[in-house]
């Protein structure tokens, strides 16, 4: 009798678990962002800066690669999971129906907070833009939710992300064969002007609805393997550029305590990708070779030999990094290990905050 009845406890301690994760944190997740979030928005679009083809995506089920340019799921896949998504965000480009309730990724590979980053490359869905495209998808909530009152309800629950701004480095100020802002701008200068359009594009999702809003800063963008191999420094990394974005990344974290500071009604947090230490003790011991044979332009070459012990690599190609390096970033930002990698707080803790 005893272990009948302990029987039926631990299965009611189990549909009682199952119950409690069986919805997400939060009803819906919208993304912003560049390659390091695209899921194949670009795939369609006129454009040098797309990864859907093979080996991008090779650890991905399904037949087809996604557009994502890594070789398996990206950081904010990677949340989405953290946070209970049974799915991933689905692509802008291809979000249709009820998708829209859950949310909806924005991100183009190669965007970046100025409109003219990238364009060299051909067509870009920047930052302006992909705001663009969240108001045109605001229009369809407001008729699906009857009307805007209860869509402005739904959207002040869910959680965003910005993942952007390295294409400002490597696709504008430092290519001067392309744009002029390297010669026009210090680098004190150009930070602030990129700072202007962050603030009033987060200022416009703020008025849009947005209440919960994680903004990342910029990685180590002069450790990139694109950026050592164009510029061959002497040491192992290139010096002026992450002076540069180092410069950025004070200014964005000061960004988030003014938008704290002004808006009681809502919270912003800055995950510190500069603080998030990936190396050897993470399992990640290929630091300076990409995992894929590089194109001129540092993406994979179509149809190359890979590597075969992808878990150990933290770069797939010339500038992104592996799925395990973003299995260890979406999972630090989800829950930081120590207080350098989330300010004021982390994405556990910003979804479960009051408001």
């Amino acid at each position: 009798m005893w272990r009948f009845s302990s029987f039926i406890v631990l299965i009611l301690i189990s549909i009682t678990k199952l119950g409690a994760h069986a919805h997400p944190l939060v009803p819906c997740f919208f993304i912003f962002g560049d390659s390091l979030s695209d899921p194949g928005n670009n795939n369609r679009l006129k454009t040098k800066a797309k990864a859907n083809y093979r080996p991008y995506g090779i650890d991905i089920p399904g037949r087809k690669p996604t557009g994502r340019f890594s070789n398996g799921l990206t950081a904010v896949d990677v949340i989405a999971e953290q946070l209970g998504f049974h799915r991933r965000i689905p692509p802008f480009s291809s979000t249709k129906g009820h998708d829209i309730l859950k949310g909806v990724n924005y991100a183009s590979g190669a965007a970046g907070i100025r409109p003219e980053t990238s364009q060299h490359l051909g067509d870009i869905v920047s930052f302006d833009k992909q705001l663009r495209n969240h108001q045109k998808l605001i229009s369809r909530l407001n008729t699906k939710l009857n009307g805007s009152t209860q869509a402005q309800a739904h959207l002040k629950k869910c959680l965003y992300t910005t993942i952007i701004g390295s294409n400002d480095y490597i696709n504008n100020y430092f290519m001067p064969e392309h744009y002029s802002t390297g010669r026009n701008y210090t680098y004190d200068s150009y930070a602030n002007s990129l700072i202007s359009l962050y603030r009033r594009n987060l200022q416009i999702l703020y008025k849009n609805g947005a209440r919960k809003v994680v903004v990342f800063g910029l990685g180590l963008v002069g450790c990139t393997l694109g950026q050592v191999i164009k510029n061959r420094p002497h040491s192992l990394c290139v010096d002026d550029v992450n002076i540069a974005v180092l410069l950025m990344n004070d200014k964005l974290k000061a960004l988030v305590a003014e938008l704290n500071r002004k808006n009681r009604d809502a919270k912003f947090t800055y995950i510190n990708l500069q603080g998030m230490v990936i190396g050897p003790h993470n399992g990640i011991t290929v630091l300076n070779r990409p995992c894929c044979q590089l194109r001129e332009d540092f993406q994979c070459k179509a149809s190359s030999t890979i590597c075969s012990n992808r878990n150990t690599y933290y770069f797939w190609d010339g500038y992104h990094p592996t799925e395990a390096v973003h299995k260890i970033v979406g999972s630090r930002a989800f829950k930081s290990k120590n207080p350098n990698e989330a300010y004021p707080y982390d994405i556990l803790t910003l979804v479960k905050q009051k408001l």
